[in-house]
């Protein structure tokens, strides 16, 4: 299958080739990066689990407003959904916390992402647990204050991320040490020497200091002297916030329009399209399970162990495991990754096929380990675009996983509107996964086709 950049359609021009040589640093693979890892884990605790455990809620709303399963499951799929989407509230925090851990770790980099998503897994059963024993005591209204009361803790996770040292990130050796404009004195912008032609270098400011200081000296009032200097450090902010501008919006417009735009890419077309149906199918048995164990009359054995814990703590153990087994240098992260693919799909097409508390069990344990696959995610795309485009690329695929998150849940609920079951809402939702994986399959086939073409047309010119 896939083992190395040219299997999978890398085709930048700022292919492995060009790559700089990765300098070391004291903070990759060790030191601070754990701190990262447990910030992380602790962000995915408090946004994702929150996330996942509102299936609970789900039941109390139906059984409070009396509306369609399809309308109320709007209200989860949207706090998913803007989380993955739009950035608002939550969304601000579980990017950076994803991407963080990317840049400071190299030679571990996937079992350090599975160690710092199995919050996700920690944060559902914890927070399932307690919003069960919230909603009994309190209300779900009062729940929902309390639970926003723990986020909170999401301020103390932000406060332990911090940049790697400037120009000195191994990762993304392109990357300059972008310097504001140094602040000068009065005997600093008296000196002409070498400090002028040290500020022809940041922005050719050179010749309007030299023009102000000839002022300066010629000016015999005191106070005239102190609006020149207060004019020049207005030009100058000006001047370095022109200029930071100018490269924010030239690294914009080359990361998606020019040479390197991420969607010359078709392999990472194919990956997005891929994640606008994979995430429904993990999100749907969040949402929908509790209400599903009350339908098959479950409820008190489901009450002793939930089958949302099922998945969640499984899925601990899928993504160190999957992370592991990921690192191994035999082993090709994409082949790890397609067939958790695979095992998913599968277990998500036999789910409505279980009627017993013990059936559905054996089913949720096999969705919770297969999902495991979500903490190779961050290494496959950057298997894909290259560490220097992992943000933005990251960003589109977690957006492509909110459209997924956002739609799939209130899909379901129509579909047991429709036909009173939510067996069919299992089955297409299967089908437009396996399709999505089909269309990540198809891409290296497509290109190993036109390379051979390309070779006889040079061929038969020769």
């Amino acid at each position: 299958m896939y083992t190395s950049h040219e299997d999978i359609g890398y085709d930048f021009e700022d292919g492995p080739k060009d790559k700089k040589t990765l300098k070391p640093h004291p903070n990759i693979d060790g030191g601070w990066a754990w701190m990262m890892v447990l910030s992380s884990f602790f962000v995915h605790i408090l946004i994702m689990g929150s996330q996942m455990a509102l299936g609970v809620l789900n039941v109390e709303w139906l059984e409070e407003f009396h509306q369609s399963r399809g309308l109320t499951a709007w209200v989860s799929s949207l706090s998913m959904g803007i989380t993955l989407i739009v950035g608002l509230g939550s969304g601000m925090a579980y990017l950076p916390a994803v991407v963080m851990v990317g840049r400071y770790f190299q030679k571990r980099r996937a079992l350090a992402q599975g160690l710092s998503t199995t919050g996700t897994g920690f944060g559902t059963f914890l927070m399932t647990v307690l919003l069960k024993y919230l909603c009994a005591e309190y209300g779900w209204r009062n729940a929902m204050l309390i639970q926003g009361a723990v986020s909170l803790n999401l301020c103390v996770c932000g406060a332990l991320m911090r940049p790697l040292s400037p120009g000195k990130n191994p990762n993304d050796p392109g990357e300059k040490d972008v310097r504001g404009l140094p602040a000068h004195s009065t005997e600093s912008v008296k000196s002409t020497g070498q400090q002028g032609r040290t500020e022809e270098k940041d922005g050719g400011l050179g010749n309007e200091e030299t023009l102000c200081d000839l002022q300066a000296q010629e000016c015999p009032d005191q106070a005239g002297h102190r609006k020149n200097m207060c004019a020049l450090r207005i030009l100058k902010t000006v001047s370095w916030l022109t200029m930071r501008v100018r490269k924010g919006f030239e690294d914009w417009y080359s990361g998606y329009f020019g040479t390197a735009s991420l969607f010359t890419n078709r392999m990472f077309v194919a990956f997005i399209f891929w994640a606008l149906f994979a995430y429904s199918s993990f999100v749907i048995p969040f949402i929908h399970l509790p209400e599903i164990v009350n339908l098959y009359n479950l409820s008190e054995q489901n009450d002793v162990f939930p089958l949302t814990s099922i998945i969640a703590i499984v899925h601990i153990f899928g993504k160190v495991i999957l992370g592991v087994i990921a690192d191994l240098p035999c082993i090709s992260v994409w082949n790890v990754f397609l067939l958790a693919n695979f095992t998913l799909v599968l277990s998500i097409f036999i789910l409505p096929l279980m009627h017993t508390y013990a059936g559905l069990a054996v089913i949720c344990a096999l969705i919770g380990f297969s999902s495991g696959y979500f903490s190779l995610m961050p290494v496959v795309t950057e298997d894909l675009v290259g560490i220097e485009h992992l943000a933005n690329a990251y960003g589109i695929i977690i957006c492509a996983n909110g459209i997924s998150a956002l739609l799939g849940p209130p899909f379901a609920g129509w579909i047991y509107d429709i036909t009173q079951k939510y067996d069919f809402s299992f089955y297409i939702c299967g089908l437009l996964y396996m399709i999505g994986i089909l269309f990540l399959l198809i891409q290296p086939c497509i290109r190993i086709i036109e390379q051979s073409r390309r070779k006889y047309m040079d061929g038969a010119h020769v």
